[in-house]
């Protein structure tokens, strides 16, 4: 069995930041790593058509496909069209929409059918963004966001509403940062996990999960589900993850650092 070799720079992680996460063990077994997008791989930003693609991290997620055997996916909220775009078209597997659109490493496209509930979500969410600058409305076919990072006056409107169509639809409650989704039930980014880990490339690796928000708890239990584990991106707060770095720099650093004999 190949190994990883998972050794983190001090400078660029989080042991002294995360007392209670201790870094990762130096080495590993071959693993099958996962990664959230924004927050993790890209800095956040005031809307998400803002958050582009990145030469260094391009760079990093082309040479570490190969080293890795192919066993390597992002995990995110976003659409895989906007996947794609941030990351420059270098993942050949990835997850979208909290899990309910996935692309195997063979190309095989994953979707859910998209519903009368989320474009009635839809719309209700454009009707409250037109008297509200600054709130976006995302349409991602399965699933509607509320994005009010350039209106923070808007939060607790915006968690009402939001909870009030829930109860309405059926449709699953999915908060972020400064971003309330609701979504077509029955997906996660746990399930997105478990499924890759099933298929191969992935099948037989340690689930390794990296992400920030509440969204990628669901990917951390899983992980360590299977026999793996969460690394935690940002400041510390309780979290199924085991292990913790500061931010984007330091998530490329470590990923810099992974090697495998696949």
């Amino acid at each position: 069995m190949g190994t990883s070799d998972l050794t983190l720079d001090a400078g660029s992680a989080a042991v002294e930041t995360f007392p209670r996460l201790p870094a990762p063990p130096s080495r590993l077994g071959r693993i099958s790593l996962f990664l959230d997008l924004d927050g993790v791989l890209a800095e956040l930003a005031e809307t998400p058509d803002a958050v582009v693609p990145e030469p260094r991290r391009t760079a990093v997620l082309t040479a570490l496909a190969p080293r890795l055997g192919g066993r390597v996916a992002i995990i995110s909220g976003r659409t895989i069209a906007e996947i794609d775009r941030i990351a420059d078209g270098s993942m050949a597997s990835a997850s979208g929409v909290h899990g309910l659109e996935r692309r195997r490493a063979d190309g095989t496209f994953l979707r859910a059918e998209a519903s009368e509930s989320v474009r009635n979500a839809v719309a209700a969410f454009e009707e409250f963004a037109r008297t509200r600058p600054g709130v976006l409305v995302e349409d991602k076919a399965v699933a509607a966001g509320l994005h009010f990072r350039s209106a923070p006056d808007a939060e607790r409107e915006a968690d009402a509403l939001t909870r009030r169509l829930a109860a309405e639809t059926g449709l699953m409650l999915q908060p972020g940062h400064m971003v309330i989704e609701l979504k077509t039930p029955g997906a996660s980014k746990g399930t997105a996990l478990k499924a890759f880990m099933e298929e191969a490339p992935f099948a037989g690796g340690v689930p390794v999960m990296l992400g920030d928000d509440l969204t990628d708890e669901d990917g951390f239990r899983a992980a360590e589900e299977l026999g793996g584990f969460g690394v935690l991106v940002g400041p510390p707060r309780e979290t199924a993850a085991r292990y913790g770095l500061t931010g984007v720099t330091a998530v490329l650093d470590w990923l810099d650092q992974l090697e495998s004999d696949a």
